[in-house]
């Protein structure tokens, strides 16, 4: 289901500071951050070995794209993958919001996603949803400062992102103008276990004891599907100077594993 936080042009030394958790079926394909991709603009993120997108990518030009799903009962088995529309941003030409504006118009052709674009060249980002069901697909800027993603709309302050805003924002606070380690980041940030309290959880329509199961930041399950989580956590860092750090902490073969990517927007 995913989870993200991030810092978004308010920190000293950080254009960007993205954190995320990507929650899947352990069983599922899947290739750990690298560099990929047909087109003249390479990406670098994780890959789903399934439908062959991702959940979260940058690209050197300076772009960003991450997804995560919306949490529903109705689900069409039939819908286009999620995980494409990072891709297409990734390899496009087109802003933040001319590509939001071309997404809309497929809207009913997705199940449910939260999307956030970012060309951090230009200072701009903007969060994308075709959720609720029977409203307008939302377009919206997203302001400097600090914002938590999980799944529902942009800053909806369920049990599991306030938790995670407020451990990140406490996290920087202590670290004042400093760089802070992306593993720390993810040790400290991304592992926590504690679920809601039953009377706190959203009401989604799924059954209450899935959400329950779901509403922590590292999330495992083990359903008669297989064993169902937190496959990586990740953290994105682009600094002032457009120096990226692209770190990645995942599961391969039943083991932890965590490797670094590092390069240079080219603006």
């Amino acid at each position: 289901m995913c989870i993200a936080a991030w810092v978004w042009q308010a920190h000293p030394v950080y254009q960007l500071l993205l954190l995320q958790n990507r929650d899947e079926f352990h069983d599922r394909p899947t290739k750990a951050v690298g560099w990929w991709g047909e087109g003249k603009q390479k990406i670098l993120g994780g890959r789903d070995g399934t439908a062959g997108g991702t959940w979260m990518g940058c690209t050197r030009n300076g772009r960003v794209a991450f997804i995560t799903n919306v949490l529903e009962p109705d689900f069409m088995p039939n819908a286009k993958s999620r995980g494409d529309l990072p891709v297409r941003f990734l390899e496009s030409w087109k802003s933040p919001l001319e590509f939001a504006e071309e997404v809309v118009k497929e809207e009913e052709e997705y199940n449910g996603f939260n999307l956030v674009l970012a060309d951090v060249c230009t200072k701009v980002m903007v969060y994308v949803s075709n959720r609720p069901k029977g409203e307008p697909a939302c377009i919206q800027i997203v302001d400097p400062g600090l914002h938590v993603l999980s799944n529902a709309k942009l800053d909806t302050p369920w049990h599991k992102a306030q938790v995670l805003g407020k451990s990140l924002k406490e996290l920087l606070r202590s670290n004042g103008d400093k760089e802070v380690s992306a593993k720390e980041m993810v040790e400290k940030l991304m592992g926590n276990r504690a679920k809601a309290e039953k009377d706190g959880l959203p009401n989604t329509g799924c059954d209450s004891d899935w959400e329950h199961k779901l509403s922590s930041i590292y999330v495992e399950i083990d359903t008669k599907l297989g064993l169902f989580g937190t496959r990586s956590s990740a953290v994105l860092a682009v600094k002032t100077d457009g120096e990226v750090s692209f770190y990645e902490k995942y599961l391969e073969n039943g083991a932890w594993k965590e490797h670094n990517v590092q390069y240079h927007v080219d603006a």
